[in-house]
């Protein structure tokens, strides 16, 4: 497994980094995260922290909401990205999976695969990598010829992180890649996920409010509330941490679920303010 350490390569790196909204609406505050080559981190919190706010100031998607980083630094390799396009951003090799399943509705499973390709020039290796991603996802081979806006919301979200697969990303970045899904199908996609970065030596950043799951095939996680990272560490080291337990996945310091009936009475340990 690999080890994200401080010691470790880091191929992202956001340094301190600040969000503001119509030069008004600062959305992050001094967020720092690194993504080492070959892991999967995990970017983790409720709804509204700032997660999704993160991922876009990487792919540079912030500047189509009227977004921009106004404090710190991104960088890719030791290169500063956070002035760059978002053309740019993805030819360095950052593919971003948005949340919500946005698939191409009138065209097919297969496709919408190869939109994730269009970058690409060598028809052969893009067919090599069509035939990679349909053993991944086997669905999908045999819904090839469907329209995706028919396919379930399942089938949508396999669709979505194959064709960031055929992006030959060297940084995948999922977004909620878990919404509204049953939990089997939602352990049969972290699988999937968790295969493809052993198998293709790709790093992911993956977004979640689904702690548990996310932690199960995580190598590192961070903790973001309201804007802030408030705690980060192994995911041995979260999925044990009592706080995180509590507030996050529901359960008590005797394993029992935790009651909110009392909101008015439910105040965080001092470490966390």
């Amino acid at each position: 497994m690999p080890k994200c350490t401080p010691l470790a390569t880091k191929m992202l790196k956001l340094n301190n980094i600040e969000v503001t909204y119509l030069n008004v609406i600062r959305v992050l505050h001094g967020v720092s995260i690194n993504v080492p080559e070959g892991t999967i981190v995990a970017l983790l919190g409720a709804n509204g922290a700032g997660k999704s706010t993160t991922l876009k100031a990487i792919s540079g998607l912030l500047r189509l909401e009227e977004g921009e980083v106004t404090d710190g630094s991104i960088e890719w390799n030791g290169e500063r990205i956070d002035k760059k396009s978002a053309e740019e951003i993805g030819k360095l090799g950052i593919v971003q999976a948005l949340e919500g399943r946005h698939v191409f509705q009138h065209l097919t499973t297969e496709e919408n695969l190869l939109v994730g390709a269009f970058n690409r020039h060598n028809r052969q290796e893009v067919r090599h990598d069509l035939e990679m991603v349909y053993t991944y996802f086997p669905r999908l081979k045999d819904l090839r010829h469907n329209i995706a806006g028919y396919l379930s919301g399942g089938e949508q979200q396999m669709l979505v992180i194959g064709r960031a697969m055929m992006a030959t990303p060297k940084l995948m970045m999922l977004d909620e890649p878990s919404l509204g899904l049953a939990p089997l199908l939602v352990e049969e996609i972290y699988e999937i996920i968790k295969r493809f970065n052993t198998e293709q030596k790709t790093s992911v950043l993956l977004v979640e409010q689904n702690v548990r799951v996310a932690l199960s095939i995580a190598h590192y996680g961070y903790v973001m509330e309201n804007g802030r990272i408030v705690l980060d560490g192994t995911a041995d080291f979260l999925k044990n941490n009592e706080d995180i337990k509590e507030f996050y996945m529901g359960l008590s310091a005797l394993g029992s679920r935790k009651s909110y009936r009392e909101v008015k009475h439910y105040k965080r340990r001092k470490r966390w303010l």
